[in-house]
């Protein structure tokens, strides 16, 4: 008789910078909560252990990017890859979390039983020995995705015409080699985005000379690389209580930017293009290289620290070409225009691919579920998709600052469905709720390539996709988690929604303010864990779980 298989009350798939936060969540705010984080590489850190180009750094300031509830206590605005990799391999080792990750293992499908209330996971497990990968299962009741939006097994190369003539080499920054070495030879990084201009800089230190080859530009702002207020305040009050009011101001002059940009555009546009030109030498053709012809925050602008991109231009170890290409040669790429840049080495700095989910087969009481289908509620769980959330970040702010609270939001949930004795939840979609639309809202070329295959959004809450962190804090960290929409319900009751195709029973969801919450079912942690919730009121959704649980 096969055994049976582990079974946990929340199952974690990533352990990049979300799955690590989430770990940190559930051990800190509801420790009697059984978890695992499920790790498809053989090293935890997400991007920031896949991409090692040189200069890899975030295109985030750290007092956003970095953790609510653990202070950057390094000097630099825009840290180093390696910077953000170490501070996430402390978290882990802060809350022990080492033993809660699983390297090597791929979640591949994940089935939904309504009557079970739980989740099937199947797992491709590497053995870490060069072996073939071997499949296992694991159940949960809760079911947290946490692997981003980014495929990460290949990146995307559009088709470059007569690349295979090239007698230099071709890397993609997503797979750069770690031998390679690109000391004094001739590059072209072909792209113009956040990669671009933070490898060109980099690259520009050893090369003989680097040239950004690009279709079109980008926005690109020089920040300070250190901030002086920071360092005071953190000698002054503390890192904690530093961190807090540091965050709070550059969470402030994000939004500020940002619906300044939105509201007036060609004002923003003017000032971008003048701080630009005062970076570059003179007489330099502003308009042809950095003036581009969508709006700033069409897509995200490229901030470079200290204005590095710009040196290295001023310097003469870099130039930027706006042109297409016509074909490469033998000796490097021949232009459109019929010039042609010699290089040795051309790194295809031309964007991502994007993966829903990692890519996990989702079924719900034996039928598919299929994404574009489903609308995103509140931006952190599916329609119909019973007791599931994931992670998507701003596009035009921090990814961690929706993280702490979307993690902070999932324990405020669980802690209110034990507090009832519930085993399930799920928000079904009304059909009648109005139009649709793609779930992000972003002109960014790698976003617009792949998201047909996403979920999408509605036009008013809770099934819009707000990218504005304040509106979150009122409806995550704030709000009631019984809003109306969501339905919860025991193992052995029908469910509320009428996901499952062939469901023909709809029962009224339990009530939530019921005085006398029925018992856990036999071999549910729910009644251990009750314990987390410190007050249960008339309304516990109102007032204990968001006493206890409210997000740092």
């Amino acid at each position: 008789m096969a055994a049976a298989p582990e079974h946990v009350d929340v199952l974690i798939v990533g352990a990049g910078l979300s799955g690590i936060a989430a770990g940190r969540y559930l051990r800190t705010r509801l420790p009697a909560k059984r978890f695992a984080i499920l790790e498809a590489r053989r090293a935890i850190g997400g991007t920031w252990d896949l991409f090692r180009y040189p200069g890899v750094r975030s295109d985030s300031d750290l007092a956003t990017y970095a953790y609510a509830f653990k202070p950057w206590t390094r000097e630099r605005t825009l840290a180093s890859g390696e910077e953000i990799l170490g501070y996430l391999r402390e978290t882990v080792a802060e809350h022990g979390l080492e033993r809660d990750i699983r390297l090597g293992h791929r979640v591949v499908r994940a089935a939904w039983s309504s009557a079970d209330a739980r989740w099937t996971v199947e797992v491709e497990v590497e053995p870490g020995d060069g072996g073939p990968p071997r499949r296992g299962r694991m159940t949960c009741g809760f079911l947290f995705c946490a692997s981003g939006y980014y495929r990460y097994d290949e990146g995307h190369r559009p088709d470059l015409p007569g690349a295979e003539r090239f007698a230099g080499t071709i890397v993609h920054p997503q797979h750069w080699p770690a031998d390679l070495e690109w000391a004094g030879r001739r590059i072209v990084v072909i792209g113009s985005g956040a990669t671009a201009v933070t490898l060109v800089p980099a690259l520009a230190e050893r090369a003989a000379h680097v040239t950004m080859l690009q279709r079109s530009p980008s926005y690109v702002l020089s920040i300070p690389s250190r901030d002086p207020i920071a360092a005071r305040l953190r000698r002054l009050l503390g890192d904690r209580r530093a961190h807090a009011l540091v965050r709070r101001r550059s969470i402030w002059q994000q939004s500020q930017v940002y619906r300044l940009s939105r509201r007036h555009p060609r004002l923003v546009r003017r000032v971008l293009r003048a701080l630009a030109r005062r970076e570059l030498p003179p007489g330099y053709d502003v308009d042809t290289h950095f003036r581009p012809s969508y709006d700033p925050w069409d897509q995200r602008l490229c901030l470079v620290p200290d204005g590095d991109l710009f040196r290295a231009i001023r310097e003469g170890r870099a130039s930027v070409v706006t042109d297409r290409i016509a074909t490469f040669t033998a000796s490097g790429v021949r232009l459109a225009s019929g010039a042609e840049l010699p290089a040795d080495l051309v790194v295809t700095a031309t964007g991502l691919n994007l993966l829903a989910f990692g890519g996990i087969e989702l079924v719900v009481d034996g039928a598919p579920v299929r994404l574009p289908d489903t609308l995103a509620y509140k931006g952190l769980m599916l329609s119909d998709v019973p007791s599931f959330a994931f992670m998507i970040g701003y596009t035009n702010a921090s990814w961690t600052l929706k993280v702490d609270l979307v993690c902070g939001f999932l324990c405020r949930l669980l802690a209110h469905m034990d507090a009832h004795g519930h085993d399930a939840c799920v928000a079904p979609r009304d059909r009648r709720d109005g139009p649709t639309r793609p779930l992000l809202d972003f002109q960014a070329g790698y976003v617009l390539r792949s998201l047909h295959r996403f979920p999408r959004q509605g036009d008013g809450p809770p099934w819009r996709l707000p990218m504005s962190h304040r509106e979150d804090v009122a409806v995550l960290r704030d709000g009631p988690v019984d809003d109306g929409t969501l339905r919860f319900w025991r193992r052995g009751e029908a469910p509320p929604g009428g996901q499952a195709a062939d469901r023909s029973t709809i029962l009224a969801p339990s009530a939530s303010s019921s005085a006398s919450a029925r018992s856990p079912s036999p071999g549910s942690t729910s009644t251990a864990r009750t314990a987390d919730v410190s007050t249960v009121t008339a309304n516990p959704s109102r007032s204990a779980s968001r006493a206890v649980f409210r997000t740092q």
